[in-house]
């Protein structure tokens, strides 16, 4: 059987083809340019199954059942459920948990199966911690690094948006800007790795488009696993046929 799975997020639109637990085939659009998934979806086979995790809204819905559409086949959009894929779920209003999160965390705990911080670097940064027995705990949401930079940017007259590199004392405001979001992206994710440590044992996943500007900051027990929102889309669409 082959499976579609698809994560839109805020920014980017990623896609793998799976056929029997095998990845054939991947790729990763800009939203800006999402009116061409149409046409990249045609150099794909046709899939038996589309499993489907959207955080982009609902004009976003809509185009991705259009780029869909050709296929005779189920279009399945996936939302945070109470119990998963041996993940439980404790937010106050289970539903409420982003799909993207929520794929993010059985993707963890399947490649863990132990406790760890599951860290998602992206438009948003999402910092969520799973306990021993794969209890979603809760987590954070926090401002990615150029949401960071271009809110600070936008809400100051004299601050101008650049890329800026990573200084530990910066010398000049744009570096100021870039460090200033890596350290308080790095002092967050360490925040909480220090409250799910006093448990016991605890590891940290990362994962994103923006992984590689904090991954080199971090001094914890890490592991580096992309792509973990297809990843958990994945597992689920597999124990739904077993």
């Amino acid at each position: 059987m082959k499976i579609l799975l698809i994560d839109a997020g805020n920014s980017r639109v990623k896609w793998a083809m799976v056929e029997d637990g095998l990845w054939l085939q991947q790729n990763v659009l800009e939203n800006t340019h999402v009116s061409a998934l149409s046409v990249a979806f045609l150099k794909l086979p046709p899939p038996d199954r589309i499993l489907i995790s959207n955080v982009a809204g609902e004009k976003m819905t809509q185009l991705l059942f259009a780029a869909c559409a050709a296929w005779q086949c189920p279009v399945e959009f996936i939302a945070a459920q109470v119990e998963q894929c041996g993940v439980r779920n404790l937010y106050e209003h289970p539903a409420q948990l982003g799909s993207d999160r929520w794929a993010a965390l059985i993707a963890a705990w399947h490649q863990a199966r132990v406790s760890c911080l599951v860290v998602n670097c992206g438009t948003a940064t999402t910092v969520d911690a799973l306990s021993t027995g794969g209890e979603f705990l809760g987590g954070l949401i926090l401002p990615g690094i150029k949401m960071m930079q271009s809110n600070l940017a936008a809400g100051a007259a004299q601050l101008e948006q650049a890329e800026g590199t990573w200084h530990e004392f910066p010398r000049n405001t744009t570096d100021a800007i870039f460090s200033g979001s890596i350290q308080a992206t790095i002092g967050a994710i360490h925040l909480q790795f220090e409250a799910l440590a006093v448990r016991g044992d605890v590891r940290c996943l990362l994962s994103g488009g923006a992984a590689d500007k904090v991954q080199s900051h971090l001094k914890l027990p890490l592991e580096r696993v992309d792509n973990l929102v297809l990843r958990g889309l994945q597992i689920i669409a597999q124990e739904s046929l077993s």
